[in-house]
């Protein structure tokens, strides 16, 4: 890095952490957390502990971000003086170029996180994916998808549970539900919602022609508090069924997988992880209430949309990413024009580049 560069780096640096001060509200932050000390300093504070939980959440969601901007502004300093030392001859310029890469690496991750700030957003997320028309070809590509998904949530040291898995006749999977447990999950994951499509050479077609395939994957954020959201029993018919475990094997040959259909809206969730049909209920009331919360997201975007004159991309019918195998190779983002041209680095899970593109595209909308 030459010696302009430096500086015209380090001045863009005090630009985006002012930036990033602003969009945090830090005056904000410290207010609340005021607001906090006291109600947590009660002898009573963990009587509800629903609400105890929720504060202690936005207490440590609070500090956790102003640790972060504050740590980076000292490090800002550090860099500043590496800077005066550098042109003074008594440190190298070396030393200071790994410390703006460090600072680049820290703001960029930071700027991200600042843009997760919806209301589900530090939730867990419940993962579902529905191949499409095309048979087998349709239910390898759900699971490859699956497998990208696990692979990202590796990546970013996320928890994945298999609630519920149904292995196509050939290949692949028909369909499957996933949780993602950790930090920032359904912020994250929810830009993959919409419909994935396959552009390949299909390894079932004897004749090596290229297929189209379409898998549907859905996104809601996992709700901790069950007093959220109220559900009439009126309203809910339970099936029960055999469980049947990821790759086809038997998981209990009793009816202890639980189907929830919730009749006004429609909306299905299906769960066999556990061997009781008690829990494998708990589970599916609790991805149900999820499901709603999800539902009433997207019906007050699709209202602000229109306010603003602008059509939704979030649906079943929405085409959000093409991932095309040959004639070459690429993966591309309908909604951001984000690609990129190492195909198994996204399907080993490297998907960031695109979670990130979408946050600000929306943060910007």
């Amino acid at each position: 890095m030459e010696k302009y560069e430096v500086n015209k780096t380090l001045e863009l640096f005090e630009t985006k952490i002012d930036d990033l001060e602003n969009a945090l509200d830090v005056n904000y932050i410290n207010k609340r957390l005021k607001e906090i000390e006291p109600i947590m300093a009660n002898p009573n504070f963990w009587n509800d502990s629903n609400n105890a939980k929720k504060i202690s959440q936005e207490m440590n969601q609070l500090t956790g971000k102003l640790d972060t901007i504050n740590g980076i502004k000292n490090q800002y300093e550090d860099a500043l003086m590496w800077l005066i030392e550098a042109k003074e001859g008594t440190e190298s310029w070396d030393v200071l170029e790994d410390e703006i890469s460090s600072l680049q690496k820290k703001i960029s991750a930071f700027e991200i996180e600042v843009l997760l700030n919806g209301e589900y957003d530090l939730n867990n997320a419940i993962i579902e994916l529905h191949p499409g028309a095309g048979g087998t070809e349709s239910m390898d590509w759900c699971g490859i998808l699956m497998r990208m998904y696990e692979r990202y949530a590796n990546n970013k040291g996320y928890k994945v549970e298999i609630l519920n898995y149904l292995a196509g006749e050939e290949a692949g999977v028909k369909s499957v539900t996933l949780r993602i447990s950790g930090a920032y999950a359904y912020g994250n994951l929810k830009s993959e919602r919409g419909v994935h499509r396959l552009v390949r050479i299909s390894p079932f077609d004897s004749n090596k022609r290229r297929h189209t395939s379409f898998v549907s994957c859905d996104v809601a954020p996992e709700i901790d508090d069950s007093g959220e959201i109220v559900l009439n029993d009126d309203d809910i018919r339970m099936d029960t069924y055999q469980s049947s475990g990821a790759g086809g094997q038997s998981v209990n040959t009793t009816y202890s997988a639980v189907r929830l259909t919730h009749v006004p809206s429609g909306i299905v969730v299906s769960i066999q992880n556990e061997r009781s049909q008690i829990k494998n209920k708990e589970a599916a009331m609790q991805i149900l209430k999820s499901k709603l919360i999800q539902k009433d997201i997207e019906e007050k975007q699709a209202k602000l949309n229109a306010l603003k004159g602008e059509k939704s991309d979030i649906g079943w019918g929405s085409q959000i990413r093409s991932y095309v195998f040959q004639p070459y190779q690429m993966v591309k983002d309908h909604r951001t024009n984000f690609e990129v041209g190492n195909i198994q680095s996204v399907m080993d899970g490297e998907i960031d580049g695109f979670i990130n593109a979408y946050l600000k595209r929306a943060a910007y909308e």
